[in-house]
């Protein structure tokens, strides 16, 4: 097996083993937003949606960025320096603790003062006292996951997040049923409490060696991940502050139902592509890092994950195309049908973010934190502009072309940027590829608006066979599934 082919295999592993279990959590939202959108109805789901945004804006504010420079810091040692390693490690346990602290105790000192920013009142503010805790575990939790992420633990990392998930449901429900919109703290509490648990449980699994540290040797070892972390937490944290403040915005135009209908709508759209960045998240970065000095690695590398990211999201996104009301019906009720139109223009923006997405993790990979922070302001500046510009003068409808638009220019500002910094270019072959994913795409969302129900449907299933099949094939050329699957046979029997 050639060394290209067992790169798209490994992409295409790590995207099957993350898909799964994002499918099961795909379907475990379903449940849940199910029940949601019947229990609390919008105004409910904007008050959870407003108070979970606040949330991972302050975690944003005080985790210094470890989820991702701990990631970059254990794989570059991961195979190495073992020493160096336990170090990291070990370092990045105590000082989540300090975060998680500081995250807590920052809620509740300005707790009074989220509730008027948030609601435009005071109500929230022993909300947001309690919700303090959730900030805590969720910070530790953050620590635990890094850990996993950078040994490359997959399957202890799939799982970590499957469990909670799962047994979260159980949790959150009865909590709706019984409390209502009282329910949604505790059930926000809760829920980190358990990601936090299995987190812990996993991790315990690996058998790190403790190493005893000071608070001070701590932060003195952690020195080159803080570094990193820091310009990373500011990225995140204008990331998440423009979300906020399209929110708000939303809010104070249109009402806090009109703020429930604009995040089921993402809900819709990060759940359902999420089988394709989730695997970004978790396996790509680390890969990355580890080759981040090697430019000719890194550039094949990240050409695999945009052709497979490309080949697995454009049947997936004709899909939807076809089954979106029936999806938003059954996801939430008849009641959100109003938001088809903003979440298909939204899932068509899409494609582009997944080639847009394996570009950007170089800048991620190679540490450049004053890159991060210029492309952070711009990126941000846009995605507040023309939200803000969609909402205001076309209502769910302007947002989801504005989000189309803004992808568009995400990737061409990406590309350009990678190219001219670190030489990242694509060959003709993937532009040809992005070309006919592009018109299997376009041509899907065109019939998705036709009028007659027998025309549409049928012209829509079509274009689903053709999309998975030129998938199938694609891929097949890449990894060989015939092979790949007369292997997988041949062990099961022995």
């Amino acid at each position: 097996m050639s060394e290209t082919q067992s790169s798209y295999r490994q992409v295409l592993k790590s995207t099957s083993l993350f898909g799964g279990v994002q499918v099961v959590n795909i379907v475990i939202s379903i449940i849940r937003s199910k029940f949601v959108a019947i229990l609390l109805g919008p105004m409910g789901m904007g008050i959870a949606g407003l108070l979970n945004s606040t949330i991972n804006v302050v975690s944003e504010l005080t985790k210094i960025g470890l989820d991702t420079s701990a990631v970059k810091e254990i794989a570059y040692f991961k195979n190495k320096d073992e020493e160096r390693l336990i170090i990291i490690i070990n370092s990045l346990k105590r000082i989540v603790w300090f975060t998680g602290f500081l995250s807590a105790i920052l809620t509740i000192i300005f707790s009074s003062f989220l509730s008027q920013l948030t609601f435009g009142n005071t109500d929230y503010t022993w909300s947001f006292v309690w919700i303090s805790v959730a900030l805590l575990f969720k910070q530790l939790t953050y620590g635990e996951l890094a850990i996993l992420q950078g040994l490359r633990k997959l399957k202890f990392l799939a799982k970590s997040n499957l469990y909670a998930s799962f047994v979260g449901l159980f949790v959150v429900i009865p909590l709706y049923y019984i409390f209502g919109i009282d329910g949604i703290v505790p059930a926000i509490i809760i829920s980190t409490i358990l990601s936090y648990v299995f987190s812990k449980y996993f991790t315990h699994k690996v058998k790190i060696k403790p190493l005893k540290l000071s608070n001070r040797d701590a932060f003195r070892e952690g020195k080159p991940m803080l570094k990193l972390g820091l310009m990373l937490s500011i990225r995140s944290s204008i990331t998440l502050l423009s979300a906020y403040a399209v929110q708000i915005f939303i809010s104070h135009v249109g009402g806090i139902d009109q703020v429930g209908f604009y995040l089921a709508g993402f809900v819709i759209i990060n759940s359902y592509v999420g089988i394709i960045f989730n695997a970004m998240q978790t396996d790509y970065f680390p890969r990355l890092s580890a080759m981040a000095n090697n430019t000719e690695k890194l550039r094949h590398t990240v050409l695999h994950q945009a052709v497979i990211a490309l080949l697995i999201i454009t049947p997936i996104i004709v899909i939807f195309f076809m089954v979106a009301p029936l999806a938003i019906q059954l996801l939430y009720s008849k009641e959100f049908l109003l938001i088809t139109v903003f979440v298909s223009w939204g899932m068509f923006g899409t494609l582009f973010k997944a080639v847009s997405w394996s570009m950007g993790y170089v800048i991620l990979a190679k540490g450049d934190s004053k890159l991060f922070i210029k492309t952070a302001v711009l990126f941000n500046s846009i995605f507040v502009g023309s939200m803000v510009f969609g909402y205001y003068f076309y209502g769910l409808f302007g947002v989801g072309i504005a989000f189309f638009a803004y992808n568009i220019l995400h990737l061409i500002i990406v590309k350009l940027i990678t190219f001219y910094k670190y030489d990242l270019y694509f060959n003709k072959n993937f532009n040809w590829l992005f070309v006919v994913c592009l018109l299997i795409c376009g041509v899907s969302f065109a019939f998705s608006h036709l009028n007659t129900p027998l025309l549409k449907y049928s012209l829509m299933l079509l274009m689903v066979i053709i999309s998975l099949t030129f998938s199938v094939y694609e891929i097949n050329k890449k990894i060989d599934l015939r092979g790949l699957v007369q292997q997988f046979l041949k062990r099961k029997n022995d």
